[in-house]
């Protein structure tokens, strides 16, 4: 398969054209960033935005490794002097790994099997004759075949049979149409193991369960997984399970691959064999490979889940440029607080004890206003952990005897402050700052600017997924990393306030320019304009190309570098600013005076139609920013445990994260409720995103509490969510509290046979 054949799959893959495809392939091959060929090179990719040019990356990395497969695959059976022509176009006309590896195994190296000792003691034309001719009782012919090795009839019937045998378990037209019939008409079975039952209470909703393989949900399946590595679950694929007859179809269908089913007297024997086969060999192999793609499955929409709600987090809406107060809440080590202006600069930090044992409520109340008067704090950010809603109180009762303008208080998620408190990063921020106090300052940061503070945690850290332990981890940050690139370059970044770790994460930077870049600021001062870029050391003009248009210089000396236009399309700006008799500052923002314009007058060779739209709209809206506007959710006065719900009750909450079954929502309580996907809204939703998003501000009503399980059900719709409490029943055991998913479907048919310890045992080993 050639690079043409590549981008021609590729390209009906995302709705694209080969040439568009093989265009973005050269500039990614050449350097070039996913967001620079978004926003930059439209003209050249004809308008592939980043979601498409996202995955023509992931699938150009695979048909490359499948086709360097090939090549290997190729070349080993020619040096085993067995490739054909017929074979080789086989191999050429594979378009998957599982397909091309089927049609190797029979040539693969391996080791010495039963099959190859049979040949070896001369049982090869036994099992050919008996497959030729079906007239003669194999036990007859098999008399002929007794040597010093084959002791007797038996045993050159059992060689035989494992020389057919092998046969059958390395024929890819029969494994892909048994697969194929797999996928169709498998179960997948969940059962408890015995004496499991109250330590993997968390996964009752699978101690007896059972539905179709090909339907099982994402978080289902990994649900059923987790319980099996810890042992609490046995977990099978179940295959025929509605066929009554003696023969099954997977056997059926093998049989007819051989031609046997017949009433010669070599049938029965082969019947025999093919029944020994499947039951022995292909079951399991089958059943594994069925396991890895559910597996596999259920990853990706984990991974896509979780990489929709990052993105999402780190698109929430920023507090802004305010003078903040965070507030890292603890019992007994204390309230750690930390005050920054509003660049983020800390200003201060302190220790308060208000709870017990030293229950100095009215010492941090007078603290906590002498701060804020001192440093005329706007926002107080207080992290959601143990003691949240305690300190929230406290900082309420505070804040209703202090005369206006008071602080605005926020509850802000604090998932991964700890690890952001232990990182090299915040080491290298606050070298001389205990550990505790660092969460306080994260917190406060996160408030003014989510993405600026979050881009410091690992993306896996920072908790908007499910069982993300639970997923490759290679392709889990490959996937976050592409959210977090995208969402900074979507903002932009202050080339003079933006620290490291955020300076590189923007297109055509690293760990190592970025940390270039702050310590020449810190060395020379603000950067004037972009081109002062060039001066930093190692910063050539490639990187210079892929990285200026995403950075950001407001009140510099050249008015566009604030804006999101390119430095190499300043010349169409100016001529854009030209036919207007204007200076560039007073013309940018003037949205009347723009529109009057004929985008088609400014084209050029190099800079089509696109670019110059998008000019015109960045003249228009200078350096905005795509997140929303701030807003908070208020939480009901009273309501600080889940003891404290009661059915009905209407409140406030934010979306801490959206799977596939539902909406997670933080209500105050410590405990996230769950409002199903049937609960979202008075109307069909196939997608939970298609309502909510995490950070959203949402109303919600109580349908159901269940203290012993730590599980509270909610509703958004208008008429209460009458079945919201069944709905929201099933559990989603991802070892966080967190827990909570739609209940699966009851067993459709009884679930017999089994691969029991076998098939766990190899999937464990795999």
């Amino acid at each position: 398969m050639t690079a043409k054949p590549i981008a021609s799959i590729i390209a009906s893959e995302i709705k694209a054209t080969a040439a568009q495809v093989a265009a973005a392939v050269e500039l990614l091959d050449g350097g070039a960033t996913v967001p620079f060929i978004a926003r930059y090179r439209k003209e050249v990719t004809g308008g592939l935005d980043d979601t498409q040019l996202r995955v023509l990356s992931e699938r150009l990395t695979y048909l490359r490794e499948l086709e360097a497969r090939r090549a290997a695959v190729v070349d080993s059976i020619r040096g085993q002097g067995k490739l054909t022509d017929e074979l080789e176009a086989k191999i050429a006309a594979a378009v998957t790994k599982a397909e091309l590896e089927d049609i190797y195994l029979p040539y693969k190296p391996k080791r010495r099997t039963k099959a190859e000792i049979a040949r070896e003691r001369g049982l090869g034309p036994l099992a050919e004759v008996i497959l030729a001719d079906r007239s003669i009782a194999p036990a007859e012919r098999a008399t002929a075949f007794v040597t010093a090795e084959v002791p007797d009839v038996k045993a050159a019937l059992d060689g035989a049979r494992d020389i057919i045998a092998e046969g059958m378990t390395e024929n890819a037209d029969l494994l892909g149409c048994l697969r194929n019939h797999m996928r169709e008409a498998a179960f997948l079975r969940a059962k408890v193991v015995e004496g499991k039952q109250e330590a993997g209470a968390k996964f009752s909703d699978y101690f007896d369960h059972s539905e179709r393989w090909a339907t099982v949900p994402g978080h289902r399946a990994l649900a059923m997984l987790r319980g099996w590595n810890e042992e609490v679950l046995s977990v099978e694929i179940i295959v025929d399970q509605e066929e009554a007859s003696p023969g099954k179809p997977v056997e059926r269908m093998i049989a007819a691959a051989y031609n046997v089913g017949g009433h010669l007297p070599a049938d029965k024997w082969l019947l025999d064999v093919v029944g020994w086969t499947w039951r022995v060999k292909l079951s399991l192999s089958l059943s594994l490979d069925l396991m890895r793609e559910l597996r596999e499955r259920a990853e990706e929409e984990a991974i896509r889940v979780f990489a929709r709600n990052l993105k999402d987090l780190l698109l929430a809406a920023p507090a802004g440029s305010r003078a903040t107060m965070g507030l890292d809440p603890g019992i007994r080590t204390g309230v750690k607080v930390a005050v920054v202006d509003g660049t983020g600069k800390l200003l201060d930090t302190t220790t308060v004890y208000p709870f017990p044992p030293k229950n100095d409520v009215r010492g941090t109340q007078a603290e906590l206003a002498s701060l804020i008067r001192k440093h005329k704090i706007e926002l107080i950010a207080i992290g959601n952990g143990t003691g949240s809603r305690e300190t929230e109180k406290l900082v309420a009762d505070m804040l209703a005897q202090m005369p206006a303008p008071k602080p605005t208080k926020v509850i802000v998620s604090e998932a991964g402050a700890s690890v952001y408190s232990a990182s090299e990063t915040a080491a290298a921020e606050f070298p001389g700052l205990d550990v505790s106090l660092r969460g306080a300052v994260s917190i406060a940061r996160r408030l003014q600017d989510p993405l600026a503070e979050l881009v410091k945690i690992e993306p896996k850290s920072i908790g908007v997924g499910q069982y993300q332990h639970d997923v490759d981890q290679a392709k889990l940050s490959r996937s976050l990393d592409a959210v977090v690139e995208d969402a900074v370059n979507a903002v932009g970044v202050d080339l003079n306030t933006a620290s490291a770790p955020l300076l590189a994460r923007v297109s055509g930077l690293g760990k190592s320019s970025a940390e270039a870049i702050v310590a020449h600021r810190n060395a020379t001062g603000a950067f004037a304009n972009r081109q002062e870029l060039l001066k930093v050391p190692r910063l050539g003009a490639r990187t210079f190309e892929q990285c200026a248009g995403f950075l950001r210089i407001p009140n510099g000396s050249e008015p566009l570098d604030a804006s999101s236009v390119h430095p190499e399309a300043y010349g169409i700006a100016k001529k854009i600013v030209d036919a207007c008799g204007r200076d560039v500052r007073a013309l940018m923002g003037d949205s009347a005076a723009l529109k009057k314009l004929d985008p088609r007058a400014f084209v050029e060779e190099r800079f089509g139609l696109p670019t110059v739209k998008d000019i015109l709209a960045e003249l228009e809206k200078p350096g905005r920013d795509p997140r929303p506007s701030f807003k908070t959710a208020t939480f009901a006065e009273g309501v600080d445990d889940i003891k404290d719900l009661k059915v009905g009750m209407q409140l406030e909450g934010t979306v801490t994260n959206v799977a596939a079954f539902g909406a997670f929502v933080d209500i105050g309580v410590h405990q996230d409720g769950l409002v199903h996907v049937s609960q979202l809204a008075d109307r069909f939703v196939k997608d939970p995103h298609e309502v909510v998003k995490a950070g959203d501000v949402v109303r919600v009503r109580v349908t159901e509490v269940d203290v012993a399980r730590k599980r509270i059900g909610l509703t958004m719709r208008k008429d209460g969510g009458a079945d919201a409490g069944r709905e929201a029943r099933g559990a989603a055991p991802n070892g966080s509290n967190r827990g909570a998913s739609m209940r699966p479907q009851k067993p459709q048919a009884p679930a017999e046979g089994a691969l029991g310890a076998a098939l766990l045992a190899a999937m464990k080993k795999k």
